[in-house]
């Protein structure tokens, strides 16, 4: 799968996961909203019917206010008086040469205006039953929640009743909107009153704590649902693109393992059937020494091929975890001597040092010594191929709480912190441009750590580029069975 076609499918991916994403808060803000106006529609439905029952309660009181005016001796009196025509006599009425029955009405009503007029808001509501109203309109519309109710009064400019109770008037201070600063700034208000002659007096308010977890208690199974499932996306999402990206890599170190392996036999092919084609000319088989020195270039080739073979076979069998260790007691020190002694003609042929520095005072371990001296033979072997002029490479040792230390330090090219995350990956190689300018198949590093594991031992790096690396191996003093 080429980038491109990666690239578009990841960009898919997202778009649809970003419409999902999109369409989950849309419906979720939708159903916010439309419980919102459900609400609102029911408080107020609520607060009307409230207002409805003090209007029909204070109507009922005028008309019996109206029935005691009516025995008033001044009220028969100045009836009387309109009957008699004596309308000089009576004060001054808007229904100057009116009906009989038209005047007293007017006479009636403008006396219940009065009445009005100094009758303060308080005493117009009965308390029990304002309380009792707002809980059983607020509970036959499935409101269950905490909530306060108050009364303001326009000429006091203050609330008169709040939760059940009368505000006392004092000569103080006014505290604010009469003690009441979340009433006065709810949204919920009526008009009371609204039949009266003369304007409104005053309104009636609710104010609900709890009213954005109420609205949201009805979703918030929902809500939260869509977060899983969203995160569930997001996750799935997220490894997917790893996953991709991934396998991508892989592949391409696997590519990058043929091609090696490819150009690491063809050298020796290559070499080998040259020289058994140069034993098979008669100019050369008369002469046995030239037959020798190419019989031992045939098998030096053989041996390397070989070796080559052995290793990738090697990898397997320690991904398959099918290996075991010849355990025994082993001097690092003898390890590491035998290793640089073996490794150093090497560093010499490039004009480079290999020196030791074994500070260890208890070298000695439980370990396989053949695993052991390997991978001490790989570190060498990279410390090696990646410095690029003249090799300056260490091996020391030095006592740890855990057991032993061993480092093999260089001053070679380095590693990014990129290459470092990978560099114990099977297959994976840091490339210097041409990924044959340094051979090898990616393995050295991924068998080190898998023996080190192996060992219940530990592995770190330490590098910086331009500057060199230093990988550092720790054992433990005895493995556990």
């Amino acid at each position: 799968m080429n980038a491109q076609r990666i690239r578009l499918i990841i960009g898919l991916m997202t778009l649809a996961l970003v419409g999902i994403i999109y369409l989950q808060i849309y419906w979720i803000g939708w159903s916010i909203r439309l419980n919102e106006e459900q609400f609102d529609k029911n408080v107020f439905a609520a607060l009307n019917r409230v207002a409805d029952k003090l209007q029909f309660n204070d109507t009922k009181a005028l008309l019996e206010a109206r029935d005691q005016m009516q025995g008033n001796d001044d009220t028969q009196r100045m009836t009387q008086m309109l009957r008699d025509g004596k309308s000089d006599s009576v004060p001054k009425s808007p229904g100057q040469g009116q009906s009989f029955e038209d005047n007293v009405t007017m006479w009636e009503s403008m006396k219940i205006t009065q009445w009005l007029e100094v009758k303060p808001l308080a005493e117009r509501i009965q308390l029990d039953m304002l309380a009792q109203s707002v809980r059983e309109e607020i509970e036959s519309r499935g409101i269950q929640t905490d909530y306060q109710y108050g009364i303001y009064s326009k000429d006091r400019n203050s609330y008169v009743i709040v939760n059940d109770h009368f505000v006392v008037e004092d000569s103080g201070p006014q505290i604010s909107h009469g003690g009441a600063p979340t009433l006065f700034n709810s949204p919920y208000k009526v008009n009371l009153f609204t039949q009266d002659p003369i304007e409104s007096p005053g309104y009636l308010s609710l104010y609900f704590p709890n009213r954005t977890r109420l609205v949201l208690g009805s979703v918030i199974g929902m809500l939260l649902l869509s977060v899983a499932f969203t995160g569930v996306i997001l996750f799935c999402f997220w490894y997917t693109i790893q996953v991709i990206f991934r396998q991508k890599q892989l592949s391409e170190m696997k590519n990058d393992f043929i091609n090696n392996m490819t150009h690491e036999f063809k050298t020796p092919i290559a070499t080998i059937s040259l020289a058994a084609d140069s034993i098979g000319s008669p100019m050369i088989m008369s002469h046995p020494e030239k037959i020798k020195r190419f019989v031992d270039i045939i098998r030096q080739e053989n041996r390397r091929m070989n070796s080559q073979v052995e290793r990738v076979l090697q990898m397997a069998l320690i991904d398959k975890k099918d290996f075991e260790l010849s355990i025994g007691e082993l001097n690092l020190h003898e390890v590491i001597q035998q290793a640089v002694d073996n490794f150093s003609l090497q560093v010499e042929k490039r004009e480079g040092i290999l020196q030791t520095d074994l500070q260890a005072k208890s070298p000695v371990i439980e370990g396989d010594a053949t695993h052991i001296a390997s991978i001490i033979h790989n570190l060498l072997d990279n410390a090696n191929k990646y410095s690029p002029e003249k090799p300056d490479i260490t091996i020391s040792t030095l006592d740890v709480p855990m057991g032993v230390e061993i480092c093999v330090t260089d001053k070679g090219m380095g590693i990014s912190k990129e290459a470092r995350k990978h560099i114990f990956d099977k297959f994976y190689r840091v490339h210097t441009g041409n990924i044959h300018d340094v051979k090898g198949f990616g393995l050295g590093l991924s068998y080190v750590k898998a023996i080190m594991t192996a060992h219940r031992g530990l592995i770190d790096l330490k590098s910086e580029p331009g500057k060199g690396s230093s990988f550092i191996l720790t054992f433990p003093k005895r493995m556990e069975s």
